[in-house]
């Protein structure tokens, strides 16, 4: 009873229950991965070279017996179903706007055979979590509430036995179309499910406790680093549940960031347009600038030369290493929107393009949030001051003096009580004058709406 196991974004063989369901009643199981040249062109670099990793590793774990082939998933998923004689082809099921209408196209190619979804990357999926009368939440805290109510399954720690793995050797090669696995250049993160599992159980020893605490310090280490793992599947959501302690107000805050992952993939499932269109569409008709000296000023805001010490500093960890300090996303998302008066969607692309991470529901719903546009937004009229923000989570200028070169050997990185340095930018707009602007918008969006 062959089946065929096409993985997506669950890159591991533990806790995986598309892998369990496939391998029941001793099936032997044909483990693919599709290099889809869709999304290969809309992927960034540091994202394709995570990916090729995870892929390498994955092999690895799989004995050799991890087939990589390219084309367009409804082509060869039917294909290799077909070669194989597989009764099912079984998947993780996939909830963002593209998956969803990959997974429709395939499911109609294959015919009789089924696509059959067991589990997802989510601890509670999206569309589970509703309100009595079935409709969607629109705010996090009550989601948040209900979420903890409807629970979720402990990680199955057991893991299938790869012996059932087909050795893909074995097919034909005109209906396999094997590839080998690109060489996208190395990621500097280690990637695969044993490096989560080790970043994960070095955070539980060392970090977890001071969650709360340390999280939103830049010069600390007090975050998990566990964001690009998450997003390839190299480990799941619950296996990392499961360490967190009832009794730990560090365990309670990081349980709080997996609950806001799994609303905001929420979100994006019952709304997918806002994958690139307002949530909100009250904002639809909010003045935003996109001439000349917009593109002037983006081009400013990504090189992390804007003068304004705290957002220089989280553009040039982006640009660095491919990840940036979620304290750091939100100001320099905010100083982009209310500040230089930018779409918000300009920096959710140019995030998606340089993050490991880069996740279209996380991201977009970040974004939306530091723009006012989304749900259970941050009123458009709270800006963010970068001084401000700088002396109060980096309070020694740690992080500034680590990623803004010009800044590393001053006296005072906030720039508050000491000249700025000849080599370092002078800002290229005037906050107070700027955060006047944006709530003179945001009082003329509201004045239209009456």
């Amino acid at each position: 009873m062959p089946a065929l196991l096409w993985y997506r974004r669950d890159l591991r063989v533990d806790d995986l229950p598309a892998l369990t369901a496939a391998v029941a009643e001793d099936s032997q199981v044909l483990c693919c991965f599709v290099l889809d040249p869709r999304l290969e062109a809309s992927s960034g670099q540091r994202r394709l070279q995570f990916l090729g990793d995870c892929l390498r590793r994955l092999n690895d774990d799989l004995g050799g017996r991890l087939l990589v082939t390219r084309g367009l998933p409804q082509h060869r998923i039917p294909q290799l179903a077909t070669e194989i004689s597989a009764t099912a082809v079984h998947v993780s099921q996939d909830f963002a706007p593209f998956g969803r209408r990959r997974d429709a196209q395939v499911q109609a190619a294959l015919g009789e055979i089924p696509l059959v979804a067991t589990g997802s990357p989510y601890l509670v999926s999206p569309g589970r979590v509703v309100k009595d009368d079935g409709s969607p939440y629109r705010v996090f805290t009550p989601f948040f509430r209900r979420w903890r109510e409807h629970g979720w399954p402990r990680p199955a720690r057991s893991r299938p036995e790869v012996a059932h793995a087909i050795d893909p050797t074995t097919l034909s090669g005109k209906t396999a179309q094997p590839v080998q696995i690109p060489d996208f250049g190395r990621a500097e993160l280690p990637a695969g499910e044993a490096a989560a599992q080790e970043q994960w159980k070095a955070f539980v020893a060392s970090g977890l406790d001071r969650y709360d605490q340390d999280r939103d310090l830049l010069g600390r280490q007090g975050v998990s680093r566990m964001s690009a793992y998450l997003k390839f599947g190299n480990i799941h959501p619950r296996t990392m549940a499961a360490d967190l302690r009832p009794d730990s107000a560090g365990a309670a805050a990081y349980l709080r960031q997996l609950a806001f992952r799994d609303f905001y993939a929420a979100v994006l499932h019952h709304w997918p347009r806002s994958s690139w269109q307002n949530w909100n569409s009250d904002f639809d008709s909010i003045q935003t600038d996109t001439d000349a000296e917009a593109h002037r000023l983006f081009a400013r805001w990504k090189a992390g030369t804007t003068g304004f010490p705290l957002v220089d500093a989280g553009m040039r960890e982006l640009l660095a290493t491919g990840f940036m300090h979620n304290r750091a996303r939100m100001l320099v998302s905010s100083f982009l929107v209310k500040d230089l008066h930018l779409p918000w969607q300009w920096g959710a692309r140019w995030f998606l393009d340089q993050l490991v991470d880069g996740d279209l529901a996380n991201n977009q719903h970040g974004w939306q949030w530091c723009a006012g546009t989304g749900t259970d937004a941050s009123p458009y009229f709270r800006v963010f001051n970068p001084t401000v923000q700088g002396r109060k989570f980096d309070p020694d200028g740690t992080y500034i003096r680590r990623w803004v070169a010009e800044l590393a050997d001053v006296e005072d990185p906030h720039l508050v009580r000491h000249g700025r340095p000849p080599d370092y930018p002078d800002p290229i707009v005037d906050h107070g004058h700027e955060r006047l602007e944006a709530l003179r918008r945001y009082q003329q969006l509201d004045s239209l709406g009456e």
